[in-house]
């Protein structure tokens, strides 16, 4: 299975008997850049990204652009105005911290990984700050772009 396709599907990617909550512990302990719950929202936002963009196809692989446009898109619907301030406090700043949950994950073997994965897949993307404050600012004050 591969890599993202395995973390959209949260009862299938288990690689090891490891539950998520000690996954979690685990990465924290090796990493601790990232609160928590930075872990299960990025667990969350790559289930939105298969659903956005790999909907009703047997292969639900998703690459790193697309999860974090999982991220972006789930930020918003469940924090709103919050969600900058809130993915900040968890230390998700750009998308390159997303990719360091995921590979965390992968490091402590909660989630597998393939050949054509790679942490670089999460480079770029969005400026977290715009993306997730511009559709709150009044009109009159959003970026013309």
């Amino acid at each position: 299975m591969d890599t993202f396709a395995a973390l959209c599907h949260p009862y299938l990617s288990l690689m090891t008997d490891l539950s998520f909550h000690l996954a979690i512990q685990q990465s924290v302990d090796n990493d601790p850049r990232y609160h928590p719950h930075a872990y299960e929202f990025v667990r969350d936002a790559l289930n939105v990204a298969a659903k956005l963009f790999c909907d009703g196809k047997e292969d639900r692989h998703v690459t790193g652009q697309q999860v974090l446009e999982g991220v972006r898109s789930h930020a918003l619907a469940e924090y709103g105005p919050m969600s900058f301030t809130i993915l900040t406090e968890w230390g998700l700043n750009c998308g390159e911290d997303i990719g360091n949950i995921v590979y965390n994950l992968i490091g402590v073997g909660y989630f597998g990984k393939n050949d054509g994965d790679s942490i670089e897949d999460f480079a770029g993307g969005f400026e977290f700050e715009q993306a997730l404050t511009e559709p709150f600012k009044p009109v009159s004050q959003r970026l013309k772009v």
